[in-house]
């Protein structure tokens, strides 16, 4: 405002004095002296681009969590702890300056200060095997953002580089027998220009001293089954996000700050917590419709219609999202399971656990979809509903053995095993480098194995593979002249996926542990069949398999059992 009023003002005088200097008329002068002075009014009233300003900056910092002679915890297990600051280096002043100059003189210079700084926090005394989730003042944070380096307290680590080229190496200590954490050149703008409170998820195994060599349960561990089998993306190890319309994207299979994707995640923690593990079971599921196993389909299904990820769209031996069927749902249209895997993050999965050392197992897993008012013939009871979501080893004959009327022991029997089993033979699929599709409309059970037998080929193989697990009440049917067609069926199959697999692949099918041993029907007869033998003695059959879930007790119910007297199922001396 002043700049314009002064240049008038200046013109004004110039006009009435008249004449020129160096032939510039007065007008001339007296505007450019008026603006000239107006100028300057304006910068003091009003600012300026030739003033600086300084965003960020701040004079002191405080770390907290750096107590001399504090003691040194100890943990077991898992555990969450706050740890002490036990080195620093200065904090790095940045300082980054935008703005002003001959190309915008208008526009104010601003400098920005950013600051950083590297830290070692001890966590605990003695031998840790992880640490996973990190807290910032309480949130959780991504630990691959933080450059952050772990030493996991061993007899015989060395000392931290950064560390070493700070303080200088003949000076450094290595902290042996401390478990401690290196934050290198930590930026603190995130955190406000200050150091934040960490906090870290620590996981230290408990040494069992009554074991006759130091070990501990942690290292006993050689084996895990992967759960769950269901989820459409549970198995991915790409990040999907269902896109909802309107800016609302929903992560599939990420549930921690770490932005990996749940199995990524449990496969690094599993390395990192079991060191000794080298083998897994992947579970896999379809989904059967009826316990009558000749009206019985298996299917892949989905749990949602309404969107399919662009980066990786659910597909499963061929069929799509809008093809396939929706998974059981409960009063309130909430799915009561995760959806088949899409077969694209099977393939991620075999070969995520490979990469980790790991001997993979596929274990096909039948999950039944019935559910209240099914409407549907119950086998063994008669009645016109079947039990909501029942265990896949109840599939039998349309109406069970020992039930008046049943087919077992006949022909008929025979026809609904076949039924079941379907007619997919090898050379109906279709490989296209991991993608597998299937030519036939058939739902039966062949496929369903057929199609992960060459999937598993598809992503590299396998080192193990179940055709089959807990079909207790299937095996044990009886066709004529008391022979067994599903372990018939069995056989037949294990030879089909030894023809896919190779010999390099061990085959086997997963009985329960009620199955496995022979069938003892309950028709007073007192007789015992050892119906699984031949298919345990089949050339196409590694090993003999058995899902046995074991009490880690006698315990009973109530209080009448000769185990009462120890007063709990937890007290620790009656275990």
């Amino acid at each position: 405002m002043a700049t314009l009023l002064l240049s008038a003002a200046g013109a004004a005088a110039g006009g009435l004095s008249g004449g020129s200097l160096l032939g510039v008329s007065s007008v001339a002068l007296g505007r450019a002296a008026g603006a000239t002075l107006g100028r300057v009014i304006d910068q003091k009233l009003l600012g300026s681009g030739a003033q600086a300003v300084e965003t960020g900056r701040i004079d002191r910092f405080r770390l907290t969590g750096a107590s001399e002679g504090a003691p040194i915890g100890q943990i077991y297990g898992r555990v969450r702890v706050g740890g002490q600051v036990i080195w620093a280096t200065d904090f790095l002043e940045t300082s980054i300056r935008s703005g002003g100059g001959k190309g915008a003189p208008s526009q104010p210079a601003t400098t920005s200060f950013s600051y950083s700084i590297s830290l070692a926090i001890a966590l605990c005394e003695g031998t840790i095997s992880h640490v996973g989730r990190v807290w910032a003042d309480g949130e959780e944070i991504d630990p691959s953002t933080l450059n952050m380096r772990t030493y996991h307290g061993t007899d015989d680590q060395e000392p931290d580089a950064k560390i070493a080229a700070v303080q200088g190496a003949d000076v450094t200590p290595a902290f042996r027998g401390i478990a401690y954490v290196v934050l290198e050149d930590l930026q603190l703008e995130q955190f406000g220009n200050r150091v934040p409170q960490f906090s870290f998820e620590v996981t230290r195994p408990a040494q069992n001293v009554e074991l006759s060599a130091p070990e501990d349960m942690a290292s006993a561990v050689q084996a895990v089954a992967m759960m769950p089998g269901s989820g459409e993306y549970a198995l991915a190890t790409t990040p999907v996000f269902f896109d909802n319309g309107f800016g609302d994207v929903q992560a599939a299979n990420m549930n921690t700050a770490s932005g990996e994707s749940d199995f990524s995640v449990s496969v690094d923690v599993l390395g990192a917590q079991l060191p000794d593990c080298r083998a897994t079971s992947l579970i896999v599921s379809w989904f059967g419709d009826d316990l009558r196993c000749g009206d019985c389909t298996l299917t892949p299904r989905v749990e949602r219609y309404n969107a399919d990820p662009e980066m990786m769209p659910w597909r499963v031996s061929g069929i799509d999202r809008a093809s396939a069927q929706q998974v059981p749902l409960d009063s309130g249209d909430t799915p009561l399971y995760g959806g088949t895997p899409t077969d694209a993050s099977v393939v991620e999965a075999i070969s995520a656990l490979v990469e980790a050392g790991q001997d993979v197992m596929f274990y096909p897993f039948i999950l039944m979809s019935q559910t209240d008012g099914n409407a549907l013939l119950d086998p063994y009871s008669g009645n016109s509903d079947q039990p909501t979501l029942p265990w896949r080893g109840r599939i039998t004959t349309a109406l069970a053995p020992g039930v008046d009327g049943t087919s077992d022991g006949t022909v008929a029997a025979e026809m609904e095993v076949t039924a079941f089993m379907g007619g997919a033979q090898p050379g109906d699929f279709t490989v296209d480098g991991t993608t597998v599709s299937y030519s036939g409309s058939d739902f039966g059970y062949r496929r369903f194995i057929l199609h992960y037998a060459h999937l598993c080929a598809a992503a590299g193989g396998v080192s193990t593979f179940c055709i089959g697990s807990e079909m207790r009440g299937l095996t044990q049917v009886r066709g004529a002249n008391n022979s067994f067609p599903a372990v018939t069926a069995l056989q037949v199959l294990a030879a089909d996926c030894r023809a896919i697999l190779g010999t390099d692949c061990e085959i086997s099918y997963a009985a329960d542990w009620s199955e496995y041993f022979g069938y003892h029907p309950q028709d007073g007869s007192g007789d015992v069949y050892y119906h699984l033998d031949s298919l345990w003695a089949d050339p196409n059959i590694d090993f003999i398999g058995i899902d046995n879930y074991m009490p880690l007790s006698d315990w009973r119910e109530g209080r009448t059992h000769l185990d009462a007297d120890a007063g709990s199922i937890y007290a620790l001396d009656y275990l």
